[in-house]
């Protein structure tokens, strides 16, 4: 779909170095995994509630289900890609990431040891709660984040935009961006103001942590209106289709 041939090479360099990570990401099962597999549950438990040493509970900022927060502009963890929260901690913990909403992130990260980062990863992943992300209702009262429209963001997200070089989020993030482990995280259910700021510092190059460049590549392309219309899509996208109940496999 894409007309710039740079990303398209990315695309396939990406395709064909982690092929058996593309055939993982394809599987999909809704009780297939096993949580403690990943980490220590009963460890990660403790510090996203309670915290450890310096670091504070993972609860103070993303709430007590890990749902997020639009208030304080944090993302949802529960239900997300265990490989991907443990390299975001990861890339945290060697400042290839910045934390720019609450400062503290990179100071937190640094406070885990390696087995620390995948136990609360591993608990992260385990949470369930709601497939639904925002109420648009409350982001249009907090007044700090413009809404978009539902249906121009539906088709950003399940077809992009040829003519400008944009590819569907489905192409990498799967099913209404259910995520395609490990790799690609979910955005369905994402919260509103945390995606719309991240495409932000993708487009801005301020967040750069992305796989060969991928998402500052697609970014750059989207206006305001895109980024506001997809993100609104997404918030409250279903991860599922009637008679389909499977999401993906961590694994």
């Amino acid at each position: 779909m894409l007309r710039t041939s740079k990303f398209g090479i990315a695309i396939a360099m990406l395709t064909i170095a982690s092929t058996g990570v593309v055939l993982s990401a394809s599987v999909f099962a809704s009780e297939s995994v096993s949580y403690a597999d990943f980490g220590n549950l009963e460890n990660g438990k403790t510090i996203f509630e309670q915290g450890k040493g310096d670091v504070p509970a993972c609860t103070s900022c993303h709430g007590m289900e890990g749902l997020g927060d639009d208030a304080m502009g944090t993302p949802r963890l529960a239900g997300q890609g265990f490989n991907f929260l443990v390299k975001q901690l990861q890339d945290f913990h060697d400042d290839k990431r910045k934390d720019e909403t609450m400062f503290i992130m990179n100071t937190n990260a640094k406070g885990l040891s390696e087995q620390d980062k995948r136990d609360v990863a591993a608990f992260a992943a385990s949470l369930g709660g709601p497939d639904k992300g925002s109420d648009l209702a409350q982001v249009k009262e907090l007044g700090t984040v413009p809404v978009g429209q539902r249906h121009l963001g539906k088709a950003l997200a399940q077809h992009g935009s040829p003519s400008r070089g944009i590819p569907a989020c489905h192409s990498c993030h799967g099913f209404n961006g259910r995520g395609a482990f490990p790799v690609y995280p979910r955005l369905a259910g994402q919260r509103y103001v945390y995606l719309v700021n991240q495409l932000k510092k993708w487009r801005d190059g301020s967040r750069a942590n992305d796989p060969m460049g991928q998402m500052r590549e697609v970014a750059k392309r989207m206006s305001d209106d895109d980024i506001h219309n997809v993100a609104t899509f997404l918030t409250n996208a279903s991860r599922t289709t009637k008679g389909n109940a499977r999401i993906p496999d961590q694994k």
